[in-house]
């Protein structure tokens, strides 16, 4: 199993090109095709609805001019961000819903890398890790490198845990080392290290170094996670993603919700 197809959504902002040196890094490491994706959506001024005839016409001539341009100068970012480092660079945009166009695209992709920092993202990361049915690496602005030598595996016994694992196996075997973390909300920690011991097994069935640590929830389990992937200087978290159903974590909160606002390292979330 490898990554043969890496999608990157690119905002039209150019503070978030690490990003796609990320991506450029990946490529590189799989010697995968990235295809670039961006979409905006067609609005006008607020002056707009009071415009007549031409003058309407005009101003949304206007409005599709600039957004298309802005969509050239994102393509030309891209390419030269991908060249001579991917096996093929492709380039899709849109005028539309920028949701609905790359969850419909990444039906191409192996793996999607998208940001979550608010203030640059075009697309709220939690929406795309629910809609996109892939693997999303979500990265954080000012990180330009994700070297994988250490990556934390957020356990739970659930689903979305087991998925996001395999879909991180690619990442995983070139790690030199991956850490099983589960935090206890039953208060059995011997159960949970049976747990972590099958999952460490199956790794090393892969032919990946892996440990396991456990620990009974304290308060958060998205900080004491946080904290078990400072002390093993991992860059990487891999998660499932909305276990409880993302309502349920909207409305009383939930790991998946504090991992999109932490910008400390990069996490590949799978729902």
């Amino acid at each position: 199993m490898t990554y043969a197809t890496l999608m990157v959504h690119c905002d039209l902002d150019p503070g978030t090109d690490n990003r796609l040196k990320i991506a450029a890094n990946l490529a590189e490491r799989f010697n995968a095709v990235v295809i670039g994706i961006a979409a905006l959506p067609e609005s006008a001024p607020l002056y707009f609805d009071f415009a007549q005839g031409s003058a309407a016409a005009r101003v949304q001539e206007e409005v599709r001019a600039s957004i298309e341009s802005r969509l050239q100068m994102t393509e030309e970012r891209f390419r030269k961000a991908m060249e001579g480092r991917a096996r093929q660079a492709e380039w899709r945009a849109a005028i539309g819903e920028p949701l609905a166009f790359v969850t419909r695209e990444c039906r191409a992709a192996d793996l999607l890398i998208a940001g979550k920092d608010p203030e640059f993202v075009t697309l709220d990361p939690g929406d795309l890790v629910m809609a996109a049915g892939r693997p999303v690496l979500l990265t954080p602005g000012e990180i330009h490198l994700l070297s994988g030598s250490c990556v934390l595996i957020a356990w739970r016994d659930t689903r979305e845990a087991r998925c996001a694992v395999m879909d991180a196996l690619p990442l995983l075997r070139l790690c030199q080392k991956a850490v099983v973390a589960e935090i206890d909300e039953s208060k059995d920690l011997q159960a949970a290290n049976r747990r972590l011991a099958g999952v460490v097994s199956w790794l090393e069935w892969h032919g990946i170094n892996a440990a396991s640590r456990s620990e009974p929830l304290r308060e958060s389990a998205a900080a004491q996670l946080e904290a078990i992937a400072a002390a093993e200087a991992a860059d990487l978290v891999v998660a499932g993603a909305y276990g409880h159903g993302r309502l349920r974590e909207r409305v009383l909160g939930g790991a998946t919700k504090q991992f999109l606002h932490l910008t400390a390292r990069c996490h590949l979330l799978s729902h």
